[in-house]
C-alpha cells in the first residue's frame, strides 16, 4: 500500500510543503529515493535503516520507492529523515497513518534511533500555524507539537496529546544583560560620541567612529544594544526564524534582546548579505532589528563592503539564484568604526603619524564615496587626558541614555500619530514629511550647507531626516538652525 506524510524543506527562510510518499512492492529488497533529492537526503537510506532496526521496528523485506513530491524541486537537509521512516512504517503497517494526517513532520535520524533537532524549527512553526497542522520531531523551544525524541516513541502515537502552544515575548532587557555588556559610565570622556550614538539609536543613522586605537571605539559600539528598545513581539518572531534557519541560538533574541554581530573583516560576501549551497542569510540578516559593527572597516574587501548599499536603503537583501529569488530581511543599525590611517595616529596630538598624506586619503578612502554617502554620523573619537581616566569623569551612564532614547523614540511616535491623525490621506508620507517642521531659519541653514558642500538629493534627504532626529531627542515639534548646523557636522567631519 501507498502512504503519504506531510514533510517540509528550507528554501531562504521559509518551509516548502513536501509530500513523502512510499510505496512497497515485490523484487530486490532495497530502498530508493526519487524526487530531485540531494546527497544529504540519499544518505537518509543507511540512516534509516539502522534506526529502524535500533527502535525495534522490522526492516520489510521488499523493495520500497520513496517519492519526494514536488519533483521539479530539489530537496535539501537531512530533515526528511523522520518523515521518511514515519510513511515506511505506515505503509507496512507497523504504525498507525491516521495519526499524522494533521502533523508535520521533520526531523534527523541517527543510528541509534534517536530523532535529533534540525535548523529551521521556526520557519517550520510558522508554516504549521498558517496551515493549521501540528509539528512533530525533535522540538528545541516550547512549540505547538509533538516532542518525539526516539523512533521508539512512535508505538505509542496514537495517545500524542503533548501540545504546546508558542510564546514569545519582548520582555525587558534584563540587569544582567546590561551587565554584561558593560556601561557607558566606565567610557570616560567621550560625551559627543555618546551624544552622536543617542542620535543614532533614536532614528536609526548609521554611525562611522574614527580615532586612534585604544580610544574605546569597540566598547562604545558593543554597549549600544543596551539603549535600544526591546524588540516587539513581530520583531521577535522574525529575528528567531532567521537564528533559526541560520542554526543559531535565539535564546537572548526571544528575550527581546536586539542583536548584536561584529564579522571579521575577512568575511566574503555570501557571508555578508547572504548565500551558499543550500543558501544561508549572512551577517546582515543576522543583523536584522539588531546592530552590525564592522570593526576596522577599511580592513573590509571593498566588493563587501560596497554590497551594503542596497540592503542599507531597502531593507532587504535579494539573491538571485539559478533556482530561484531568495529574500532575507535585513533592517540593521550599521555601526563602523576606523583608524584616521594606516598606522592610526593621525590627528593624534600624543604622536607622531608617519604615514603620507596619499596614504592616509587612500585608507578611509577604502570604504567608498557611496557607501559614506548613507553612513548618517561620522565622529571624531579623541583620546582621553590622563584627568578623565584616572579620575573617572564618567559622564552620561548606560541608563541616562537609555531614557533620552526611550523618550525621543516615544516623542516621534507621538508626532507622527498627529500627523497623521490630522492628514490621514497623507499616513504613507507621514514619515517622509519631515521637511515641513523646519522653521524659516532652519531652511536657510539647509540651503545654504548644501550650497557650500554640494550635496545631492540623497545627502539632503539624510540631513533633514538627521536634523528631525536632533529635535525629537529635545522633544521639539519644530526644526530649528541650531539642529540643521548639528547634522550637517555630523554629515560633514569638515563642516565644523
Amino acid at each position: 500500500m501507498a502512504t503519504a506524510i506531510h514533510a517540509a524543506i528550507l528554501r531562504g527562510i521559509q518551509a516548502i510543503p513536501i509530500e513523502v510518499e512510499v510505496g512497497v512492492s515485490g523484487g530486490i529488497p532495497g530502498l530508493t529515493i526519487v524526487g530531485m533529492p540531494d546527497v544529504a537526503v540519499l544518505e537518509a537510506r543507511s540512516r534509516i535503516r539502522c534506526a529502524l532496526r535500533a527502535a525495534g521496528f522490522t526492516v520489510p523485506r521488499l523493495h520500497v520507492t520513496v517519492n519526494l513530491s514536488p519533483s521539479e524541486i530539489r530537496k535539501t537537509g537531512s530533515g526528511l529523515d523522520l518523515p521518511i521512516a514515519v510513511a515506511i512504517l505506515c505503509a507496512t503497517q507497523q504504525i498507525s497513518a491516521s495519526v499524522f494526517d494533521e502533523y508535520l513532520v521533520i526531523g534527523e535520524l541517527s543510528l541509534d534511533g534517536a530523532v535529533c533537532p534540525v535548523r529551521g524549527e521556526a520557519a517550520y512553526e510558522r508554516y504549521c500555524q498558517t496551515h493549521g497542522l501540528n509539528l512533530c520531531g525533535a522540538l528545541q523551544t516550547s512549540s505547538r507539537g509533538w516532542n518525539i525524541r526516539t523512533l521508539a516513541d512512535l508505538r505509542v502515537c496514537t495517545g500524542v496529546k503533548d501540545l504546546v502552544n508558542l510564546h514569545m515575548s519582548a520582555g525587558n532587557l534584563s540587569t544582567s544583560h546590561l551587565d554584561e555588556v558593560g556601561d557607558y559610565s566606565q567610557i570616560y570622556g567621550q560625551e559627543l560620541v555618546k551624544r552622536a550614538l543617542i542620535i543614532s539609536a533614536v532614528g536609526k543613522h548609521g554611525l562611522l567612529m574614527v580615532g586612534p586605537p585604544g580610544v574605546g571605539k569597540t566598547m562604545l559600539a558593543r554597549c549600544l544594544p543596551s539603549i535600544l528598545p526591546p524588540l516587539t513581539t513581530d520583531q521577535i518572531q522574525e529575528s528567531v526564524l532567521i537564528h533559526s534557519v541560520a542554526g543559531l541560538p535565539a535564546q537572548r533574541v526571544a528575550q527581546g534582546i536586539p542583536t548584536f554581530r561584529a564579522p571579521h573583516h575577512s568575511i566574503s560576501i555570501a557571508g555578508m548579505i547572504g548565500g551558499g549551497r543550500p543558501v544561508m542569510p549572512g551577517e546582515i540578516s543576522l543583523a536584522h532589528k539588531g546592530v552590525l559593527f564592522l570593526d576596522e572597516i577599511p580592513e573590509f574587501a571593498s566588493n563587501t563592503l560596497q554590497v551594503l548599499r542596497q540592503p542599507i536603503e531597502h531593507k532587504v537583501v535579494r539573491l538571485v539564484r539559478a533556482d530561484g529569488v531568495y529574500e532575507f530581511p535585513c533592517d540593521f543599525l550599521l555601526m563602523a568604526a576606523a583608524n584616521p590611517c594606516p598606522c592610526g595616529y593621525f590627528g593624534d596630538p600624543g604622536h607622531v603619524c608617519r604615514c603620507s598624506k596619499t596614504a592616509v586619503d587612500k585608507y578611509l578612502g577604502k570604504i567608498g564615496g557611496p557607501l559614506m554617502d548613507r553612513i548618517d554620523l561620522h565622529v571624531d573619537v579623541p583620546r582621553p587626558s590622563a584627568a578623565q581616566v584616572l579620575g573617572q569623569q564618567s559622564g552620561l551612564s548606560t541608563k541616562e541614555m537609555r531614557k533620552l532614547v526611550l523618550d525621543g523614540i516615544a516623542f516621534r511616535h507621538d508626532r507622527l500619530a498627529t500627523t497623521v491623525a490630522q492628514a490621514p490621506a497623507c499616513k504613507a508620507d507621514a514619515q517622509s514629511d519631515d521637511f515641513k517642521s523646519f522653521s524659516a531659519e532652519a531652511r536657510h541653514a539647509l540651503e545654504a550647507f548644501s550650497d557650500s558642500y554640494s550635496l545631492g538629493g540623497r545627502a539632503i534627504a539624510r540631513t533633514i531626516s538627521l536634523a528631525r532626529t536632533i529635535a525629537d531627542i529635545d522633544q521639539r515639534a519644530c526644526v530649528n538652525g541650531d539642529d540643521v548646523i548639528e547634522a550637517v557636522a555630523y554629515r560633514m567631519r569638515d563642516a565644523t
